[in-house]
């Protein structure tokens, strides 16, 4: 599954690098600007970066489905059209699931990685089954039913392996000076921004199969 995710991303990064590099950077001036006016606005900031992760998983959901049917080269522009009917609920879910998740790992660890596994592929539910709300979430727990351990291994060795690349690119970012430091971390938040949603489009095709859909 992990070779799946960094083959589609080799293969297409021509369209993955300028869409995070459009959706990240945009969400991530807006959420900086936020947290220069005021430490206060930490929330709205939060908003605008899961707003972000949720427009940017619904276009790689739609590229991957498209890869999967041997589609021709897809668009930019085409991707973010195919997802305009759901980006309502992309959002609203996320906002939900992130704010769940976050309390279940602040207050008792286990429960959070609970919920970030089972809630794993509601954003490939939502954009491929047209599913409504927060029934996304059911159908995600539905489908990772019976592999639960292999989706959060799955999502540990991202989290891992985007970890350690963060705190290595911290380091040098930290060496070569403020502005060089910046440019750095917004290169590579956009090379790395693309695995985990990468990650659950896959997830969700390889369930599907498990499960004989």
């Amino acid at each position: 599954m992990i070779r799946s995710v960094f083959q589609i991303y080799v293969e297409q990064s021509a369209v993955l690098m300028p869409a995070a590099a459009v959706v990240f950077l945009i969400t991530g001036l807006l959420a900086t600007a936020l947290l220069s006016a005021s430490p206060g606005l930490a929330l709205l900031a939060l908003v605008f970066s899961v707003l972000g992760t949720s427009i940017f998983t619904g276009m790689i959901v739609e590229l991957v489905a498209e890869v999967r049917k041997g589609g021709a080269e897809v668009k930019l522009g085409a991707l973010l059209r195919s997802i305009r009917s759901c980006i309502g609920r992309l959002i609203g879910v996320s906002i939900f699931a992130t704010i769940c998740e976050g309390f279940g790992l602040l207050l008792f660890i286990v429960p959070g990685l609970i919920l970030l596994s089972i809630w794993s592929v509601y954003a490939p539910v939502i954009v491929l089954e047209d599913v409504p709300g927060l029934g996304s979430l059911g159908r995600s727990r539905e489908l990772v039913r019976g592999n639960g351990w292999r989706v959060f291994t799955v999502i540990l060795m991202l989290v891992l392996m985007v970890a350690l690349a963060g705190s290595a690119i911290t380091l040098a970012a930290e060496s070569a000076g403020a502005a060089v430091g910046l440019v750095v971390r917004v290169v590579i938040g956009v090379l790395i921004a693309p695995l985990s949603s990468l990650a659950a489009a896959v997830l969700y095709f390889e369930l599907r199969d498990a499960h004989g859909e």
